[in-house]
């Protein structure tokens, strides 16, 4: 995954553990929890605590948390993945807080219905974890699966969307 040369970042204690955020002058390009699988090597990006981006993400993922809010208005730079991935992760944005789909669902929804196991690939990369949302991709016959951040995360997201 190739990232923007001026990507800043900043660290946040969520209720379900510690996250980078990241952007760049395109928008949010990264919010993963510390160590989940496929998180970039960010040591070398610079901190900015003060980056207003970064600042409004973090208003707004408490107010998620909060139960205050069911979705994010942020500009989003996903160009760094493939276009491929960029389909799939603009189809997370579609489905509704408190809903879920299966990765067949989805794959048949960018039109490429025999490329389920690509998209649950595309979905585990996915960069902007919670605000492209992931989370609400299940298994087959609505199985609790693969989410890079970890299982139990996924099922207090799902939990505090009330998604069934």
């Amino acid at each position: 995954m190739k990232f923007h040369p001026d990507i800043v970042k900043t660290r946040w204690i969520s209720p379900l553990g510690p996250m980078i955020l990241a952007a760049t002058p395109r928008g949010i390009a990264g919010l993963w929890f510390e160590g989940q699988r496929h998180m970039p090597d960010h040591g070398s990006w610079p901190e900015d605590a003060g980056h207003p981006l970064l600042r409004e993400a973090i208003t707004q993922l408490q107010a998620y948390f909060a139960g205050e809010r069911d979705g994010f208005a942020l500009p989003l730079d996903l160009q760094g993945g493939t276009p491929f991935q960029q389909s799939v992760w603009q189809a997370l944005l579609a489905i509704p807080c408190g809903r879920t789909t299966s990765y067949s669902t989805l794959s048949r929804e960018i039109g490429m219905p025999a490329a389920a196991r690509a998209v649950g690939a595309a979905v585990g990369r996915n960069p902007i974890s919670i605000m492209v949302p992931c989370h609400r991709v299940m298994g087959a016959g609505g199985a609790l699966t693969g989410y890079a951040g970890g299982l139990e995360r996924k099922s207090a997201l799902l939990k505090l969307e009330r998604a069934p």
